[in-house]
């Protein structure tokens, strides 16, 4: 009797340690892997277009100091054409740095497309090669008296999705860039309706559709 009440108890004791010892230890594993897996997707996703220091995005600009005081490097997030996040640069002026900056968090959270985002030096300073890559873009030095981008005052978004199209009876000029044909069903085109637009306008951006004689769509200003 004795020897079958020590069995009882060794068996009483292997019962309750397996159901109160493994369970937990399960549980606890799971949430773990979760939190690990989604950090390390957040930190692979973000794809860099630009990573210039301020010195090499205004290397070979043939801007005075005066000009190149005002200005300052900033960077921004951004859905590229292949639905990835990117991080790219704009060398603009700093009176509206901070507007760029919040207009540019608001692309993002639109999902709203933006080709690439680099410096105007990659072009070696030449603006058409720049839109005819699609880049975006602000500073790039020339006649201060005809153009905003002469201070960073202004910046092209998505060109080659949004061409300069020439209106009346100057339509029969190319498009700029060329080769570049509007769509507005393409994503990353702007519209009238278009959120981006309203957020610019918002900031105090003018357009370039409601220019006189041309529909410059890539083209913001102040």
């Amino acid at each position: 009797m004795f020897k079958f009440l020590i069995k009882l108890s060794l068996l009483s004791l292997v019962f309750f340690s397996s159901c109160t010892g493994e369970k937990p230890k399960k549980s606890h594993k799971k949430p773990e892997k979760v939190i690990l897996e989604k950090h390390v997707l957040k930190r692979d996703t973000l794809i860099i277009d630009s990573r210039y220091s301020f010195e090499d995005a205004i290397a070979g600009s043939k801007a005075p100091e005066e000009v190149i005081s005002q200005l300052v490097l900033i960077n921004v997030k951004y859905y590229s054409t292949d639905k990835k996040i990117h991080e790219g640069q704009i060398l603009t002026n700093k009176k509206i740095s901070s507007d760029l900056s919040e207009v540019f968090s608001f692309i993002l959270k639109e999902h709203f497309p933006v080709a690439k985002v680099i410096p105007i030096v990659k072009y070696n300073w030449n603006d058409n090669l720049s839109m005819q890559d699609n880049n975006t873009y602000s500073f790039c030095f020339r006649n201060i008296s005809y153009s905003k981008h002469a201070l960073g005052m202004a910046i092209d978004i998505n060109p080659f999705f949004n061409p300069m199209r020439w209106k009346d009876s100057l339509s029969i000029r190319p498009n700029k860039p060329f080769g570049a044909v509007y769509n507005p069903e393409n994503p990353g085109t702007f519209k009238v309706s278009d959120s981006v637009v309203s957020e610019l306008k918002k900031h105090g951006f003018r357009w370039g559709h409601t220019f006189k004689r041309k529909f410059d769509d890539h083209h913001f200003e102040k």
